[in-house]
């Protein structure tokens, strides 16, 4: 019960907008969004209760760096299982990137999860009210400024096949502002860019992004959403949790 109402409270004060990362493979340019599109193989059908069988698979797939994962489903404490459950019973097929870093707190895991879940599935009924090619604007620039590898790579062609332009993409991966936006993107940029290095945003920056984003709600979802992915960003950094196979680091040094 306690942890349901932290729950609550989490969704109540953030506003819920924070993106996952159970690594979901950011799909190629031009397939649909994770939220979308069919799922099939690791994702899951319905929202429904997962299967013993089905929380046995996760586990056995965890992947990990510094900080321990299980070894197997029957070696988890109640409280991990219960996380796994949770997790499992939502829009999600599997346990990766900082979902499984979090298997060793499942109670800031379960927590976290969902408040990942309303930002991951934006346009779904009842997640974010922003649309992913705004929100994968904010996660991208989260992941730049962290440096993390994990999320860059699990969202930068997502972020193209969603209508954030490739030149953009680029731009942000090499640390730099893009030299040349549409008016709708420049206005998330700057709104983003300019909370995450100063700390702050000004009245024009702030009501240029509103009007864009379509009101106050999706204001506060989007800076939800970018904190949450620095949650995410922070904790595979600090796992040092491996890529997907086959993936290569892409992020060059800061200056």
């Amino acid at each position: 019960m306690r942890l349901k109402r932290a729950c609550v409270s989490v969704v109540a004060v953030i506003g819920l907008s924070v993106a996952s990362d159970a690594q979901v493979q950011a799909p190629q340019p031009g397939q649909a969004s994770p939220a979308t599109q069919p799922r099939a193989g690791n994702a899951r059908e319905s929202d429904a209760p997962p299967t013993l069988e089905q929380m046995q698979g996760a586990v056995s797939r965890l992947r990990g760096g510094r900080i321990a994962r299980p070894t197997s489903y029957d070696s988890m404490t109640p409280e991990q299982k219960r996380y796994v459950q949770g997790i499992l019973s939502g829009p999600r097929g599997d346990i990766s990137g900082p979902l499984s870093v979090m298997m060793v707190s499942p109670g800031l895991g379960d927590v976290t999860q969902r408040a990942m879940a309303f930002a991951r599935f934006s346009g779904r009924d009842g997640y974010s009210s922003v649309t992913p090619k705004y929100s994968e604007l904010g996660i991208l620039l989260v992941a730049r400024l962290w440096s993390s590898e994990y999320v860059w790579n699990a969202h930068n062609r997502y972020a193209m096949s969603v209508g954030l332009p490739a030149d953009v993409v680029e731009a942000i991966r090499l640390g730099k502002r893009p030299p040349t936006m549409e008016k709708d993107v420049e206005a998330v940029y700057n709104f983003a860019n300019e909370f995450l290095t100063k700390k702050k945003v000004g009245d024009a920056t702030f009501q240029a992004a509103k009007a864009v984003l379509g009101g106050d709600r999706a204001i506060v979802d989007l800076t939800g959403t970018m904190g949450l992915y620095q949650i995410s960003s922070m904790l595979v950094v600090l796992d040092q949790t491996p890529l997907a196979p086959g993936a290569k680091p892409s992020l060059p040094p800061l200056d």
